[in-house]
């Protein structure tokens, strides 16, 4: 059973550094997706918020209720 066709296997044969480095010649890339994501998720904006916002946000309430409850 192939999972992927000739093209794909065609184009894995073709990256560089498969002597060397076998499937971690890909790492880089899986570095820079990260990167990415991590940018998007910081400045592109939905309105008014973005998710580190709502993460800070969803956060603050959390340890305001916990306070909450212990001093009671």
């Amino acid at each position: 059973m192939k999972l992927y066709s000739r093209k794909v296997r065609r184009f894995l044969d073709l990256w560089p550094g498969k002597r060397y480095f076998g499937v971690y010649r890909f790492l880089p890339i899986f570095f820079i997706l990260g990167a990415a994501l991590e940018f998007s998720m910081i400045n592109w904006k939905v309105g008014e918020t973005n998710f580190y916002r709502t993460f800070k946000r969803s956060k603050a309430r959390k340890i305001l209720e916990e306070k909450l409850e212990t001093s009671s």
